[in-house]
């Protein structure tokens, strides 16, 4: 593969993503696999790091088929020899990382509860993966995009943070901590020329189920947003493209609403 030019301290202003190695955890189903296809259909190579070694091998496979690259490994990014071992195939396979996109996240499988029903058993498994798992996959990943000269993390926060969402605690602090990881990685990377943005999507339909979403909780969605349709998975992607390339460059800590208008931060 041929060497990408350092553009960290450029003023280069491309929003291609052309050639770029992009880690997408957790892209083997639902807005992680519309991520990860979308990459590979501008031009860059996702490696699918994702805990179900199936879906990643089937989401690898859908993009080869289609004239892509990507490469597909089992990790689990609560537990770091698993995402060593993955930063390390994809090294060996591709010699550089350029982009960590940290979608991974416990949010399809939660039942809505009060605040003081949650047990401190599922505060420890959200919490675990949805800030350690982004906290371990960004220092373990950091070295190797100061070491090729460009690097963009993408944290996936969510609206529920602005808007308080009511019954997922548990949920919403976790998302509301990864924003504070956000501007966090992006005060003590800066100075490496690596940034980190975060995006944050609304109520998100795709494949995969949810928990006690049901028809009136669409409805209630579609009344605070200004947009009035449903959010895709798909709808997400313009914005992780455009803070993965070249023109999102001098932009870093940044936490950005992709929700149809539902909050305002």
């Amino acid at each position: 593969m041929s060497a990408i030019p350092d553009t960290s301290n450029s003023t280069d202003t491309s929003n291609s993503v052309q050639g770029r190695v992009v880690i997408v955890t957790g892209g083997g189903t639902g807005i992680g696999r519309a991520y990860a296809k979308h990459f590979a259909a501008n031009g860059a190579i996702p490696v699918i790091a994702e805990i179900n070694g199936q879906a990643g091998s089937s989401v690898a496979a859908e993009i080869k088929a289609d004239g892509g690259r990507a490469f597909a490994v089992q990790t689990d990014v609560t537990d770091e020899e698993s995402v060593a071992e993955t930063i390390a195939r994809a090294m060996e396979e591709f010699g550089r990382i350029d982009v960590l996109l940290n979608n991974a996240a416990i949010f399809s499988t939660i039942n809505r509860s009060r605040f003081e029903d949650i047990s401190r058993e599922d505060w420890t498994k959200v919490l675990d993966v949805n800030v350690i798992g982004s906290w371990i996959c960004s220092k373990l990943v950091v070295p190797h995009m100061e070491a090729g000269g460009y690097g963009r993390i993408i944290n996936i926060s969510s609206s529920t943070v602005p808007v308080g969402l009511p019954l997922l605690m548990h949920y919403v602090t976790s998302k509301a901590a990864v924003m504070g990881m956000t501007r966090c990685l992006a005060t003590e990377l800066g100075e490496r020329g690596i940034t980190c943005n975060a995006i944050l999507p609304g109520m998100t339909e795709s494949e995969v189920e949810y928990v006690g979403r049901t028809e009136a909780s669409f409805g209630a969605v579609l009344g605070m947003q200004k947009l009035k349709r449903i959010e895709q998975a798909d709808d997400l992607v313009g914005m992780a493209l455009f803070l993965a390339s070249p023109a999102s460059g001098f932009m870093t800590g940044q936490s950005l609403l992709v929700d149809g208008g539902m909050a305002y931060s």
